[in-house]
């Protein structure tokens, strides 16, 4: 027993005794020995000095000035230095649970922000401040409609990226839903096979746009036939592409989702990125996490509260609107100031500038001998191709080359082993995209 647990022996007898086990080791029993812990037996502490060199050294092993072509839902673009400078100001440093309002004006305001630019982008009436990440989110939209419509049927898209069905079904693993999953045709979901799906205990239905393939679809069709039968429909999007493309809001989605990484995150190796949601504000009670809402105090002045929710509905088990209780602050402040720094030209220019990048590499690409670019359907700046080698053993050779090439997609969809998806975003320079182009042909053909 360690020295920092306060059960007597007696107690832990006690325990032993009601769970019908012998020692504290049967309680992890269902661990298998490669994944226990093989020491406890810990280095000694270092010196501030020696802890920086030893994090240096360790950092020196990455890699460096790889130009990365990789996208499936994290991207490579660009984060104005203002981005961090403002994030960093002390008026933000207040707790990051803001629930005394009068001690946290600047950090409720900046969320208030946060989920009026997150409406105005989606084009939906609500949003709440923001989930971990675009996952997450997905599988909270989720959740709302389940609850909304009290019924247990999903009926997804395989054009829904795989990382986020994977969480989905992980999130559910022990619940009583029913996930169906539809086909892409052309790189489109297949709407034969989605309305064949739609009946009297289908909640939702779950689509993406872009797709994970990068094509872009127009929902509408499917929104009015999900429509008939009173079926809500929820759309992950890639926020920098509605630049440019209709809203989930134009096309009477219900409820949205997406990845915040894109909105003046850097990559990070991975994170902390942030999730987004917004919806119809008939289902704002339905919607999890933290919403800031504007009002007025007791002088008549202007000023920001935590609104609809109270942390009791945290402990309320399945009645729950959601189990996590948190959320990302710092990211979505940081999100919100990239908004307000691009501004609406600005975001529609950066639009134009990842899709007409893409559009070039494309035509660069499909030059080459052993590549076909897929033209079945519009991209925005994500493209698929075949190669005629598998696509891991294509993407190692191009990192010794310089590259981050792409996203195989053998490792989602084994018929698919010769395939990845490319993304161009802003950051990549004619010149890069030529040398691109060379490398994979040198690997290809060489």
């Amino acid at each position: 027993m360690s020295s920092y647990i306060a059960n007597t022996e007696n107690e832990v007898k006690e325990m032993l005794a009601v769970l019908k086990i012998s020692s504290i080791e049967d309680l992890f029993q269902d661990i298998k020995p490669r994944h226990a812990p093989q020491s406890f037996d810990v280095p000694q502490g270092k010196s501030e000095f020696e802890v920086v060199q030893h994090l240096r050294g360790l950092a020196a092993k990455n890699l460096s000035g790889i130009i990365p072509f990789l996208g499936g839902g994290y991207y490579d673009h660009y984060v104005p230095a203002a981005v961090s400078a403002l994030a960093s100001r002390g008026e933000f440093y207040t707790a990051y649970t803001p629930y005394q309002s009068e001690c946290s004006q600047g950090t409720l305001q900046a969320l208030y922000e946060y989920q009026s630019s997150i409406c105005t982008l989606t084009g939906m009436e609500v949003s709440n401040a923001s989930l971990y990440d675009g996952g997450s989110a997905l599988y909270e939209a989720v959740m709302m409609a389940l609850r909304i419509t009290k019924r247990t049927k999903v009926v997804m898209s395989a054009g829904v990226s795989p990382i986020y069905r994977k969480i989905l079904k992980t999130y559910t693993y022990n619940l009583n839903f029913d996930f169906q999953e539809s086909s892409v045709v052309h790189g489109h979901s297949n709407r034969e096979e989605i309305y064949k799906l739609l009946d009297k205990d289908t909640a939702c239905v779950v689509l993406q746009n872009p797709n994970f393939f990068g094509a872009v679809d127009d929902h509408s069709d499917i929104v009015n036939k999900a429509r008939e039968k009173n079926i809500l429909v929820i759309e992950s999007v890639y926020p920098v592409s509605l630049g440019l493309l209709k809203t989930p809001g134009e096309m009477d989605v219900d409820i949205v989702t997406g990845e915040g990484q894109s909105l003046g995150l850097p990559l990070n190796f991975g994170g902390p990125y942030l999730g987004f949601i917004a919806t119809k504000k008939k289902y704002i009670r339905k919607l999890p996490g933290r919403i800031v809402g504007e009002t007025t105090d007791i002088h008549g002045q202007r000023c920001f509260v935590n609104t609809l929710q109270a942390r009791e509905q945290h402990i309320r088990r399945e009645k729950a609107t959601s189990n996590i209780c948190t959320n990302v602050a710092l990211c979505a402040l940081q999100a919100v100031i990239y908004m307000a720094l691009i501004g609406k030209q600005g975001f529609k220019e950066l639009a134009q500038l990842n899709l007409d990048k893409a559009e070039f590499a494309k035509k660069v690409l499909d030059e080459i001998k052993g590549v076909e670019v897929k033209k079945g359907t519009p991209t925005f700046n994500e493209f698929t191709v075949a190669l005629s080698r598998d696509a891991s053993e294509v993407t190692e050779a191009m990192i010794e080359k310089g590259f981050a090439a792409g996203f195989p997609l053998g490792r989602y969809y084994p018929d698919m082993a010769r395939h990845m998806i490319i993304a161009v975003t802003e950051k990549r320079t004619r010149q890069e995209i030529l040398d691109f182009a060379g490398a994979l042909d040198a690997v290809l053909n060489g």
